[in-house]
């Protein structure tokens, strides 16, 4: 094993063809057979492998992009299982784009939220309320409302704004609070978000309460409708690469520096003259717009929406996608979203159908109705063996010469400026 993953390491060749192969066999098997999840998490194996390799980013990114947008949509596309593939691939985005911005509050800034779900629901909400037949009993005698399918890009960026505005509310007032006293103030704020939406039917029927809103149109571009879980996909991986390239760029600023020394000590940071409050509440506001503008995908996704999909068990099962990818890793946090994501929708539902039709295990016994002990024991087990996380955060080094080259780079092109005016 050892002499297979050395060589996996020092040989472009043995990447590449190892790679090829993978990715050849497994998108083959998934197009030719009915359903092999096997296949199809081999396949998705293959981003991990493309990670370890030694290629340049550039070379990672398009292949990455490659498989993402061509392979797996084809080799899904072969037998009847392909929605089934698909509605767990544009999940697993979801909750991927969440973990992300929850990983900026958490990872990088140090500030235990426990309600982030909060602003998955705003924007699932925000969308549902005016584009949905809600809209039309609401604002009774307007020809504007309910919007159409048409409205879902424009809400993609209110979604964004709304949650982004909460999560400013949310900030002011906790950033006076630390550790465990402001993991429970956000869990407070989640949960009255949710309560609010489940009573909000009275005496204004805003959110039809404990019911739902139902009849939310699907996205609609130049007539065409995405209705089915494959259409979805590519939109979900258009916003998913848009909140990775942001979340990167954020992590190597000088905001991203400046929530990394408050999560160090905030004494420190404050005394270097970072702003504490102004940079927490940026941390707030952009991990909240992320997961508002997933929450839009989520109600355009499920034509439906209601305040049961948004309880204090999905925010914790965000924050452990984080715990195990490791808090302030960006590649960490998306392989511990899309483990969880995947056990979840997946992985815990063929075995227990297996286990069920096969072995005729009573249900009271299935995978499945162990989700919370399999959480727990993967916390346990992460804390004990992988307390940092499967793939810890790294900082970003620098070499002291070539920090001087660049900047005798730049007193020289600065001089030569000087020169030419």
């Amino acid at each position: 094993m050892k002499k297979l993953t050395s060589l996996f390491l020092n040989s472009r060749t043995f990447q590449s063809v190892l790679i090829l192969l993978i990715v050849m066999c497994t998108s083959t098997s998934l197009y030719l057979m009915d359903k092999s999840v096997t296949s199809f998490l081999l396949l998705l194996f293959s981003f991990l492998l493309l990670y370890y390799t030694t290629f340049s980013n550039w070379i990672k990114w398009g292949a990455g992009a490659l498989i993402a947008f061509a392979v797996i949509p084809v080799a899904a596309s072969g037998g009847p299982s392909q929605q089934v593939y698909m509605e767990v691939a544009v999940m697993a985005g979801i909750y991927i784009a969440m973990a992300l911005g929850l990983n900026i509050v958490v990872g990088f800034a140090g500030l235990l939220d426990l309600g982030f779900v909060a602003f998955f629901a705003l924007g699932a909400y925000v969308y549902g309320i005016f584009a949905s037949p809600q809209a039309q009993a609401l604002f009774s005698g307007s020809t504007i409302f309910p919007l159409g399918g048409e409205s879902f890009w424009l809400f993609i960026i209110v979604g964004a704004l709304v949650a982004a505005l909460f999560g400013i509310i949310l900030g002011v007032p906790v950033l006076r609070v630390k550790g465990d006293y402001l993991a429970i103030v956000t869990l407070g704020f989640g949960e009255i978000i949710r309560i609010v939406f489940n009573n909000l039917d009275k005496p204004v029927n805003i959110t039809n309460g404990a019911l739902g809103i139902s009849g939310i149109p699907q996205p609609k571009l130049f007539g065409f409708t995405f209705t089915q879980a494959s259409h979805i996909y590519f939109l979900v991986l258009i916003v998913l690469g848009f909140v990775i390239y942001a979340v990167r760029r954020f992590e190597d600023s000088k905001l991203g520096r400046s929530w990394k020394a408050i999560r160090e000590d905030e004494i420190a940071s404050q005394a270097m003259g970072i702003p504490l409050v102004k940079t927490k509440l940026w941390a707030f506001a952009l991990g909240a717009s992320f997961s508002g503008m997933m929450g839009v995908l989520f109600a355009a996704k499920n034509q439906f929406v209601d305040p049961t999909s948004f309880t204090l068990l999905e925010s914790i099962t965000i924050l452990v996608m984080v715990i195990l990818g490791g808090m302030g890793s960006v590649p960490g946090v998306i392989l511990g979203a899309a483990i969880i994501s995947i056990l979840n929708l997946q992985i815990l539902t063929e075995i227990t159908l297996f286990l069920t039709q096969n072995l005729h295990v009573p249900e009271v016994f299935s995978p499945a109705k162990m989700q919370r002990l399999l959480f727990g024991l993967v916390l346990v087990g992460i804390a004990i063996f992988r307390p940092q996380g499967l793939i810890p955060a790294k900082n970003k080094t620098y070499k002291i010469a070539d920090l001087k080259a660049k900047l005798t780079q730049k007193k020289g092109k600065s001089k030569e400026t000087t020169t030419s005016i």
